[in-house]
């Protein structure tokens, strides 16, 4: 039996009296990669806002319900310290445009005031940017800025700097919708070996993704869970008509 590592239940979302997320219940599974799907405006993006609590800070936004990572309710948990544990990759590449490689990568040490000695560093950096596939492209400009890499080593950089606190839980969203099919097909094949040692939630309109590299997948609708399964289930004989309406392409 696969053990769950994060569970949603009764959850709802609110933007001031606008309710986006209607009453979610699901749970994920422990080093699998689970694929968000739905047309836009689905509340896909806010769900897995929820999840490292970035939803609540818009104005007037709030939630109800339990999110629980390894038994204990993030909504009792110091944001801070819970983004440690649940890290997030957006949409598009954001490395900090006066930072170095290298300090893209420990910023996150940075940033909590956590004190490294320079051996931690480097193996931090070293050990992030192999994990994130970026390691052979990178390793002898290391000082030079992040920003002056491609798009998609952009956003292995953003994955690396992610991955760098050793989190239980990576959410991605939309991390390839800014970067072309080259680049694309990097990410997918590192979100693939990525499940041999961190739990991956991932926000995507691509179908053909989601079969390529989910082992889960959720399709949303209106603030709605439709339907949750693994992905060869669900893209075969989907249980909704929705979804099997959405995955032929009839709306989206």
């Amino acid at each position: 039996m696969e053990s769950k590592i994060l569970e949603i239940i009764g959850l709802n979302a609110y933007y001031g009296d606008h309710l986006v997320l209607k009453n979610i219940n699901m749970a994920f599974s422990e080093k699998k990669a689970t694929a968000i799907m739905g047309p836009s405006g689905c509340g896909k993006s806010t769900l897995i806002r929820t999840l490292n609590r970035m939803h609540e800070m818009n104005p007037g936004a709030r939630v109800e319900g339990e999110i629980l990572l390894h038994g204990e309710n993030i909504l009792t948990i110091n944001p801070i310290m819970l983004r440690r544990k649940i890290g997030m990759v957006f949409q598009r590449p954001n490395p900090f445009p006066t930072m170095s490689i290298y300090d893209n990568v420990i910023a996150g040490y940075k940033l909590n005031s956590v004190n490294l000695s320079k051996l931690e560093k480097d193996q931090i950096v070293e050990k992030s940017l192999k994990s994130s596939a970026l390691w052979g492209e990178v390793k002898d400009l290391l000082h030079r800025r992040g920003t002056f890499l491609s798009g998609g080593q952009q956003q292995r950089l953003c994955i690396a700097r992610a991955l760098a606190m050793n989190p239980d839980v990576l959410l991605l969203d939309e991390p390839t919708s800014a970067l072309d099919p080259k680049a694309t097909m990097h990410i997918e094949e590192l979100i693939v070996e990525l499940k041999k040692e961190v739990t991956t939630i991932l926000v995507t309109h691509n179908i053909a993704q989601a079969g390529r590299v989910a082992d889960y997948t959720a399709f949303m609708y209106l603030g709605e869970l439709v339907e949750f399964g693994t992905t060869e289930k669900l893209f075969t004989v989907p249980s909704d008509k929705r979804t099997e309406e959405y995955l032929s392409g009839k709306f989206g």
